[in-house]
């Protein structure tokens, strides 16, 4: 495909880590367009506020919309308060649960808080999708209704997958990829931008805008950032995340934890690097001339420096050396006093270090749990009086005062 002269610099910044462009020349004209009129495009990014804390999962597709605004277009960020009532059903092998108008204010707040993180305050415009659909009437949503089949509803994988398995679909799920697109309707979005998992529901976007008149939206998505775990996207529920709000110590000391095999993927999506940068690690990974443990170190500071400070990212990494290189125990730790009576596991549910008595015994039986330096075998383990540190997992500490 030609790309024109002018625009060539820009778009293989827009290509770089995107996985979907549709389609590619509705885009090339679009940014062409724009470049010769000076008319910024619109990009649309929608996020419900089904948790608190942006992470650094969130900020793979913002990342890409700040290179958007340095391409001198207007992001529309829209808050989802309305939609995060319904639950967006993608990946999901069973209904999801609706969140409460005040737990979605809630969160809504703080994405308002930490987008600008990243985002330019000046070339953001943030809408709550609420302030249409708490106005629709219900012969509206029937006429928008009336817009999409079942058959094509029915082409998703997840709802595809629940119908062939004989399992509940509710007809409030097929309401939300609808309620999505019509937000692009509302905002009038050159450009949506989501992720791999939103595909389906941006293309829906681009049906409904043609179904009224407008030029469809352009859509692009960007990969799902993979957890600490390895495993799974990058999740709050699955507890694999790194949160942009979460300290320095936390945040270095999670990037730690992550396998190897991710640290270029991390440096990629997280940071921005280029990837003949990436692949450069890789290769010298491969051959030993790049240690990967002080490479992840260099991930680690400059997530946490970016979030953070320079200063703040060595500190933590002073102390995770200390802890975890030269065995000393961190500057600041908690302290919690309990009776003579007290069990390991009540000590670690008490402590809010395991979210249940199974959860603890858990930990300990899976040798998680150590006490002055000594693995703790027994979950009904009575400690004597004094002080005692203990140690769960890699990273989280308790001073222990028994009584």
């Amino acid at each position: 495909m030609h790309i024109p002269e002018a625009i060539k610099s820009d778009w293989a910044q827009i290509i770089s880590g995107a996985v979907d462009v549709i389609p590619e020349d509705e885009l090339v004209a679009k940014i062409e367009k724009s470049k010769k009129s000076g008319q910024p495009l619109r990009v649309k990014y929608g996020a419900d506020p089904s948790a608190p804390d942006i992470h650094l999962g969130h900020t793979v597709p913002i990342r890409k919309l700040r290179q958007f605004q340095d391409m001198g277009h207007i992001v529309v960020f829209i808050i989802g308060d309305f939609t995060a009532r319904i639950g967006d059903p993608t990946g999901k092998s069973e209904t999801r649960k609706r969140l409460s108008p005040e737990e979605v204010d809630v969160n809504a707040q703080t994405y308002l808080n930490q987008i600008f993180k990243i985002l330019d305050p000046d070339k953001t415009e943030v809408v709550r999708n609420s302030s249409w659909f708490d106005t629709m009437t219900f012969t509206k949503i029937i006429e928008l209704g009336a817009k999409y089949t079942v058959a094509r509803m029915l082409e998703r994988d997840d709802f595809h997958k629940r119908f062939t398995e004989e399992r509940p679909i509710f007809v409030h799920e097929f309401l939300y990829p609808l309620a999505q697109a019509w937000d692009s309707v509302e905002v009038r979005s050159d450009i949506e931008i989501g992720g791999t998992d939103q595909r389906f529901n941006l293309l829906v976007g681009r049906e409904i805008q043609r179904e009224v008149g407008q030029t469809p939206q352009c859509v692009l998505t960007v990969p799902l950032l993979v957890g600490t775990d390895g495993i799974n996207k990058m999740s709050k529920s699955l507890g694999n995340y790194i949160g942009i709000t979460e300290s320095p110590r936390e945040m270095f000391g999670k990037t730690m934890s992550i396998p190897d095999n991710l640290i270029g993927d991390y440096f990629l999506l997280a940071l921005g690097y280029k990837k003949d940068e990436v692949d450069r690690f890789d290769k010298e990974m491969k051959t030993g001339a790049l240690n990967p443990r002080d490479l992840k170190a260099r991930l680690a500071r400059e997530i946490a420096a970016l979030y953070h400070s320079a200063a703040a990212a060595q500190d933590a990494e002073e102390e995770f050396n200390r802890i975890f290189r030269e065995k000393e125990l961190p500057d600041e730790i908690e302290e919690k006093t309990f009776g003579k009576d007290a069990t390991i596991t009540n000590i670690l549910t008490t402590a809010g270090m395991a979210p249940s008595n199974r959860e603890a015994r858990r930990l300990i039986t899976g040798g998680g749990v150590y006490i002055d330096s000594s693995r703790v075998d027994s979950p009904e383990l009575a400690l004597p009086p004094g002080e005692h540190i203990m140690k769960v997992g890699k990273r989280r500490f308790l001073r222990i005062i028994i009584q």
